[in-house]
């Protein structure tokens, strides 16, 4: 299937990284697992790839390869614009024109159209938050300029500068691009199956707003804060957002979507980030998991789900 522009998500799984990126790879390999996914298609890296061709990059990206770190803006500022204004093939045009078609028909619901890189959602470098989504997408002509946006957000300053400190080879780097319908959230927000403030596992932390989760993750709007003992199902902590009104979310929609998370953390082999939402019929979708990149590994032998785990640092050692 390497040469496919457009894969189904069922389609894929972790290790189709390379072709569909770390958050399509992930959402594939959960979708194939059962987990409540929303469906949808990936326009692949080769598409990525043929476009970035047409658009001359080869030159700018050896350019950065050499570059001063306070010159790199400017050639993330040039990637982009090559990317924007090059030419997309019909045959890849047609594809993504198609995946809309199968989806919806001839309808014009609205997509989420989701950046999906290949070097995103690694254990150790996550990139969080420096590609672009765009929700409510309508239209053939829309959807087009949202998957060419997303193939240029791979040329942020943030995400340029992240490689160039990371060692991650510029080259090496790829956009794939996923299209789904929209969930017609009441609520969505964010689920970290270890705690990531305390380090301990075990710990979920959820945190809620009403509607669609861009305003959590622009910062837009106060999250109600949930904070459940996974060995118990318990709550031990809820935070509403405003003081008298009540939580978006009741004990037993906590405790199943920390379930949900709990059985995507068993899935992967690790602690995970996750997005979600809960539909207006009930239903919660998982939107995208990832590791968590900021927990303190654990030793070995150690059991994490010991409610007395703590690590120690002296400070005058150090």
């Amino acid at each position: 299937m390497g040469n496919r522009y457009v894969l189904d998500l069922s389609e894929v799984d972790r290790d189709a990284r390379d072709l569909v990126g770390g958050k399509a790879a992930s959402l594939g390999d959960l979708l194939a697992a059962g987990f409540p996914v929303p469906p949808g298609h990936c326009v692949t890296t080769a598409a990525y790839r043929r476009v970035a061709a047409l658009a001359g990059l080869d030159q700018l990206i050896d350019t950065m390869a050499r570059a001063e770190p306070w010159t790199l803006p400017q050639l993330a500022a040039a990637a982009r614009h090559a990317i924007l204004n090059a030419p997309v093939p019909p045959e890849i045009a047609a594809a993504i024109c198609e995946a809309h078609d199968h989806l919806f028909g001839k309808t014009g619901r609205p997509l989420a159209v989701r950046s999906s890189a290949t070097a995103e959602d690694l254990p150790f470098t996550s990139f969080a938050g420096q590609y672009e989504t765009y929700l409510n997408v309508v239209g053939s002509d829309a959807l087009l300029d949202a998957v060419r946006r997303c193939w240029a957000s791979l040329w942020t300053d943030r995400a340029v500068t992240y490689r160039a400190t990371n060692g991650i080879d510029h080259r090496a780097a790829a956009m794939a691009v996923i299209l789904q319908p929209m969930v017609s959230a009441r609520v969505s927000g964010v689920l970290f199956t270890a705690n990531p403030l305390t380090g301990r596992r075990l710990e979920a932390v959820a945190e809620a707003v009403a509607g669609l989760g861009d305003i959590l993750v622009s910062g837009a709007a106060r999250p109600d804060r949930y904070v459940v003992d996974l060995r118990t199902r318990t709550l031990s902590e809820r935070q509403a957002a405003e003081a008298g009104q009540p939580p978006l979310l009741d004990d037993n929609q906590v405790r199943e979507l920390a379930e949900l998370g709990l059985q995507a953390e068993r899935h992967f082999g690790h602690p995970q980030d996750i997005e979600w939402s809960l539909d207006t019929a009930g239903k919660f979708w998982l939107l995208q998991s990832r590791p968590i990149t900021t927990l303190y590994p654990l030793p070995a032998g150690v059991d994490p789900a010991s409610p007395d785990l703590r690590i120690y640092f002296s400070v005058n050692v150090a």
